[in-house]
């Protein structure tokens, strides 16, 4: 189950020598990755300093207005959106825990001069093209964006045309919708067809309902009339397509409302089932309809013909959907040609709202593009053992903190117990990432085919989107030569803002990326750790024991190893938090959580926070019981500059993980997600988590405590 920071180097072995050795507690301080073996002293010193520092940016976050038993995540974040650095963002949410790849952006630069290391790693070569194309985009225009480019219209008029361009010259008759959305699946555009790579062998695509759109994704009631922020985001990026085409007013105006129109009709077919793929599937068996015609064309234009319902893949397609889907687009042929083309312009836009963060999006396009060639680079100038050993030991801890907790829950049954017992004592930890040395090697490689020197930009781009495409698809258009135990490819790229819990091989996955603040620094105090990067690895391993997770056993195969009286009893808790997640409303689009689709994260979050901070105080009492310096231990688990005592600061680390600002439209894009909406999640957690009541003193009925009885599971 991933966590989809869900999803996220440094050092470490002083760190937890004093966890290990209690004598070493007050000399030992961990030092960043790179950093020369200065004197203690100076170690001491740069560590106050920075301590001081960070102590300053977290006050810097709250809103000390608000009483943390009232809004805990307004106490914690509510200033958050009003200092973050002002950094390129895309078309999404930021918040505080993915603001981490503005660091790995930050690296990313650097490493793109590291010459020496390329060579010593045989990658010079490929590090040349990424220079390469850097340095194009730095001296491309990108803002505004030149959607009128000859050389995306050439392509548009290659996969299906632009009828509100060419006008009379495109030809209806010869209009595929679906070939048309099956050939802009290689530039990794999800129009009419919304691919994803399904993390197991043989690694073929499985398909979710379509997500209409550009800015704001649309929905029957958020497009109702021409004043709603998602019509008017919609309508503004489209002008913003069809007027470097010198069109004019009225041909803009009348393309745009063709394209509503077919919105329109589109989403009525999907609320037939509430827009649920796996309901719409449902229907489709139920009604034993036929498979739909043209899913072996997608087969031919994106795979080569490979078609994976034979070798154990899944189609994962709705044909009563695409039954239905057909009617309208052959309703309103142009508007849906239309509408795909300026899609494929969406994916080529920087999205620039100005141009200062030019530079910004050159360097995001080279860590996403050439992720896997950074990530040698990265890991063998980063990733040193000191790191993995720190992390390792914190993984073990919250391991022996869900041990207990099974060992102890009253309401599983001695056989359950025991099968319980035996999947946590069985899981693999891999802190960094997984590796694959010969794939590794091949993806890299594939760079090679890049030929950036004779082209514009723009042509290097589509290019480019093609290459990363054909390398998220690279372990399905492999599979033949693969184990049909291979791993997806997410796990073997370290520097991502990630963690993962896999299922099929019960194993958790920490990715190096993660390991810089606001998740995890070496000179931290144990209580922030374990808020922050303790909270993250309960949050995974609790996964091997939630709603999916609990159907695997312990070698990764799904198997019924419950009695029916402990499933009953799981299923009732795991119910609790549907409804409670459930009651929250979101304001800003008068929308309530959808409890039963964000319950796995929200089980995982409460079994998270609460196994960090059993192990968090499991850690205190080793350290108290090897040291006579209580009040020095405590102090040295405070952070400067916050009057908070070690647990409260726990859950503050916690808390500010989630710091966001949002806009009306990311709302909207995460209500359908697996992911409860960032606020949401940190109200959640902590007030069904009875020593969060206790440490910040919230009385029983108050907002962050509502009830005596909480949701829980473990």
């Amino acid at each position: 189950m991933f966590l989809n920071l869900g999803g996220h180097r440094i050092s470490m072995l002083c760190v937890f020598g004093y966890i290990l050795v209690g004598s070493y507690i007050l000399e030992c301080k961990g030092k960043s990755v790179g950093d020369s073996s200065n004197s203690e002293n100076v170690i001491k010193d740069d560590t106050v300093e920075y301590l001081k520092s960070y102590g300053e940016k977290m006050r810097s976050y709250m809103n000390l207005s608000v009483a943390p038993c009232d809004d805990f995540y307004e106490y914690a974040c509510g200033n958050w959106k009003n200092v973050r650095p002002d950094r390129f963002q895309p078309n999404h949410k930021r918040n505080n825990l993915l603001d981490i790849i503005y660091t790995l952006i930050n690296e990313g630069e650097k490493l793109l001069t590291s010459t020496q290391l390329a060579q010593a790693l045989n990658v010079s070569s490929e590090l040349l093209v990424a220079q390469q194309f850097y340095n194009t985009c730095l001296s491309a225009v990108v803002f505004p964006f030149p959607a009128a480019d000859p050389a995306y219209l050439k392509l548009i008029r290659s996969l299906g045309g632009f009828p509100a361009v060419d006008g009379a010259a495109w030809n209806a008759s010869s209009f595929s919708w679906f070939n048309m959305s099956a050939h802009l699946t290689n530039f990794g555009v999800n129009g009419l067809i919304n691919e994803d790579i399904l993390p197991q062998y043989p690694f073929g695509p499985y398909f979710k309902l379509p997500e209409l759109g550009f800015d704001h994704i649309v929905q029957t009631d958020n497009i109702a009339n021409s004043t709603s922020r998602a019509y008017k985001l919609n309508e503004k990026r489209m002008k913003s397509y069809l007027q470097p085409y010198n069109l004019t007013e009225d041909k803009i105006s009348e393309v745009i409302a063709g394209v509503f129109d077919f919105w329109r009709d589109a989403l009525a077919v999907a609320d037939r089932f509430e827009g649920d793929n796996e309901k719409c599937i449902e229907i489709s068996a139920n009604e034993d309809l036929p498979k739909f015609h043209q899913w072996e064309s997608y087969y031919e234009i994106a795979w080569n013909g490979k078609n994976f319902s034979n070798v154990g893949g899944t189609d994962g397609y709705c044909d009563y959907y695409y039954e239905l889907l057909e009617k309208v687009c052959s309703k309103h042929p142009e508007a849906v040609a239309n509408y795909l083309a300026m899609l494929l312009l969406y994916r080529m836009d920087a999205k620039l709202k100005e141009e200062k963060y030019h530079k910004d999006y050159c360097l995001s396009m080279v860590q996403f593009s050439f992720s896997h060639l950074l990530n040698k680079l990265y890991m063998a100038e980063h990733f040193i053992e000191r790191t993995r050993s720190e992390v390792s030991a914190i993984v073990g801890e919250v391991r022996k903190s869900q041990r207990k907790a099974l060992e102890k829950v009253e309401w599983l049954d001695p056989e359950t117990r025991r099968e319980a017992q035996l999947k946590e004592s069985t899981i693999e930890s891999v802190i960094g990432s997984y590796e694959n040395e010969e794939v590794n090697t091949r993806l890299i490689q594939e760079i090679r085919g890049l030929d950036l020197k004779n082209a514009s930009y723009f042509q290097n781009l589509i290019h480019l989107r093609k290459l990363v495409t054909r390398l998220r698809r690279f372990n399905g258009f492999h599979y033949e030569e693969l184990h049909n135990e291979s791993k997806p490819l997410e796990l073997l790229l370290g520097m991502q803002v990630n963690a993962f819990y896999y299922n099929l091989d019960n194993s958790i996955y920490v990715m190096a990326g993660i390991l810089h603040p606001p998740a995890y620094h070496p000179d931290w105090p144990n209580s922030l750790k374990f808020g922050t990067l303790g909270y993250l690895v309960g949050h995974e391993l609790t996964h091997g024991f939630d709603t999916i997770g609990s159907t695997f056993n312990s070698e990764g195969e799904m198997r019924n190893w419950w009695s029916k009286k402990s499933r009953a009893v799981f299923e009732e808790r795991a119910t609790c938090f549907v409804d409670h997640y459930g009651r929250y409303l979101i304001p800003e689009i008068n929308q309530k959580i959808n409890g039963k689709e964000t319950q796995d994260e929200n089980i995982a979050d409460s079994g998270g926070l609460q196994g960090a901070l059993d192990a968090y105080r499991n850690h205190m009492k080793q350290l108290k019981n090897r040291s006579d310096e209580d009040n020095e231990i405590l102090k040295s688990e405070k952070m400067p500059g916050l009057d908070l005592s070690p647990e409260q600061l726990f859950y503050l680390g916690f808390a500010q993980l989630w710091c966001s600002d949002y806009e009306q439209e990311h709302f909207w894009e995460e209500l359908k997600m697996e992911h409860t909406i960032d606020k949401y999640r940190v109200l959640g957690a902590v007030s069904n988590n009875h020593d969060f009541s206790k440490v910040y003193n919230c009385p029983v009925g108050s907002l962050m405590h509502p009830k005596a009885d909480a949701c829980h599971i473990w």
